[in-house]
C-alpha cells in the first residue's frame, strides 16, 4: 500500500497559478490510479481531477476543466496538480487519493474507500 504526502499549498491571487504535488512511498506506485480531491470551508469534498496508471486517462470536475491539467512521473512516485486562471472557489484543502488499478471510478471515492488518502494541502486564492 502506498503512503501520500502533498506540498505545493499556499496563498496565491485570484487569476494565478499553483503547482501542487503528491509524493507516493513504496514501488507499486505505478499501479495506482490517482486522484485530487478538494474540500473547500463548510463545504462537502468534491472530486478535482483523475489519472490513470499510464496517465493515458485524465478526468476532471467540470468546475475545473481547461483551468487545471493533472500529470504523473511514475520515475518519481508523484502526481502533479497544476492549477491556473485560479478563482476564490477554488479555495480549500486538496487531498491526493489512489485506487488500485484503475482511476476510472475516482470521482467517488472516500477517504474509507480509496487505497491511500493524503493528509491534504491547503490552498488560498484571494480576490
Amino acid at each position: 500500500q502506498v503512503q501520500l504526502v502533498e506540498s505545493g499549498g499556499g496563498l496565491v491571487q485570484a487569476g494565478g497559478s499553483l503547482r501542487l504535488s503528491c509524493a507516493a512511498s513504496g514501488r507499486t506506485f505505478s499501479r495506482y490510479g490517482m486522484g485530487w480531491f478538494r474540500q473547500a470551508p463548510g463545504k462537502e469534498r468534491e472530486f478535482v481531477a483523475a489519472i490513470s496508471t499510464s496517465g493515458a486517462y485524465t478526468n476532471f470536475a467540470d468546475s475545473v476543466k481547461g483551468r487545471f491539467t493533472i500529470s504523473r512521473d511514475n520515475a518519481k512516485n508523484t502526481v502533479y496538480l497544476q492549477m491556473n486562471s485560479l478563482k476564490s472557489e477554488d479555495t480549500g484543502v486538496y487531498y491526493c487519493a489512489a485506487v488500485l488499478g484503475t482511476a476510472r471510478t475516482m470521482p467517488s471515492m472516500t477517504p474509507l474507500t480509496s487505497d491511500a488518502w493524503g493528509q491534504g494541502t491547503l490552498v488560498t486564492v484571494s480576490s
